[in-house]
């Protein structure tokens, strides 16, 4: 292959940005082919287009977002998916992703929602997981084509293979170190900010070192997911601010410490979906049932990065500021010792105490 041809993590990195976009692409495998695009982005014009295509189109989604919108004898499968009829309108469909758009009768004989699925279906599987890690609605149209390469020739469209999806998006990221400079802080002048990025170019994860941590003992660590609600806005709906503010303060009083700010907003969904989810709350779910409402997992989140991060630094051995034991049991398959497990139960508020219920009842937090 030629050095200056895409890499397989890269041209993942292509078609992700090109789902993001609601460009439609083509996935591949074993003989099977199919134009994808996620409905969440997919416009009226480009819809047209593609009911027009001749060839059986499909939506697919996640059982999660199956069960809630009440379908009933479903496969054993985590991927799902039905018949879509050239009548059915993009508002139709976009209310069978989209919680929050407006409800639409289910059946009615406009269309047959019989779940329909099979081992292994590579592609659908893989359209699912783009939109996933695009941060879209885990809903998407998968138009069945003969020939996937003409088809791509034919619209200029990116074409790959589904199971190099599914392999490169589950592969754990090399964490490259990318910058890194003395910063003090309110919480210690002894401050440190290390960058890094992963290998599939994708958002950058933040290490900052307070005080001078000394790798040859257990080092106090926390991994903190973003939240750009509790840790810019100070949001009283959950514990992340005052969980980042009493790290820094455990750091700096007993002398040295490692963050890791790992950019994984709102249970690893993003911002736009964690905002859904928050309205879905309004109404009275629980944080979990409001991310099943919109397709997700419980957490979509990946610790393997502060493992990896941790090792970056020379990090062997820690003592975790956590309340969540799969942080932990992260950690030490990844060959990270955790010496210790610390509490760190802060910043409980009457609209957070449901939330945090929620987090022990059914996430297994331990708290009191």
């Amino acid at each position: 292959m030629s050095p200056l041809a895409p890499r397989a993590i890269e041209r993942l990195m292509r078609v992700k940005s090109d789902i993001r976009l609601g460009v439609p692409v083509v996935l591949s495998a074993k003989g099977a082919c199919a134009i994808v695009v996620a409905s969440e982005v997919l416009s009226a014009e480009r819809y047209a287009a593609l009911m027009n295509e001749g060839g059986v189109a499909e939506m697919a989604m996640t059982r999660h977002r199956a069960i809630i919108l009440g379908l009933r004898d479903l496969p054993a499968a985590d991927v799902l998916w039905f018949g879509i009829p050239q009548n059915a309108s993009l508002g139709w469909l976009a209310a069978l992703a989209d919680p929050q758009a407006t409800p639409l009768p289910i059946g009615g004989g406009q269309i047959d929602m019989t779940p329909k699925t099979h081992a292994g279906d590579t592609i659908h599987h893989a359209a699912i997981a783009l939109a996933k890690s695009a941060q879209l609605l885990p809903a998407v149209i998968v138009l069945l084509v003969a020939d996937g390469h003409a088809e791509a020739l034919r619209h200029g469209l990116s074409i790959i293979d589904a199971t190099e999806v599914l392999t490169e998006l589950a592969r754990e990221r090399v964490q490259f170190p990318v910058s890194s400079a003395r910063l003090p802080m309110s919480v210690s002048e002894a401050g440190r900010v290390h960058v890094f990025r992963p290998d599939d170019g994708g958002i950058e994860h933040y290490a900052i070192e307070i005080g001078k941590p000394d790798p040859s003992t257990p080092v106090l660590v926390r991994l903190h997911s973003a939240c750009f609600t509790g840790d810019v806005l100070g949001s009283l709906k959950c514990d992340c601010g005052p969980q980042l503010q009493a790290s820094c303060a455990a750091m700096a009083e007993t002398g040295a410490g490692i963050l890791l700010y790992l950019n994984q907003e709102g249970r690893g969904i993003g911002l736009a979906n964690k905002m859904r989810a928050y309205a879905l709350q309004d109404r009275g779910l629980d944080t979990v049932e409001a991310n099943h409402h919109l397709g997700f997992d419980d957490d979509e989140r990946d610790f393997r990065i502060g493992a990896a991060l941790l090792s970056r630094l020379g990090v062997a051995s820690v003592k975790l500021l956590t309340n969540n034991p799969a942080k932990v049991a992260m950690l030490r398959a990844q060959g990270i010792d955790v010496a210790e497990r610390v509490p760190l139960e802060v910043g409980k508020t009457k609209q957070n105490a449901f939330y945090l219920a929620t987090k022990a009842a059914k996430s297994g937090h331990l708290l009191k």
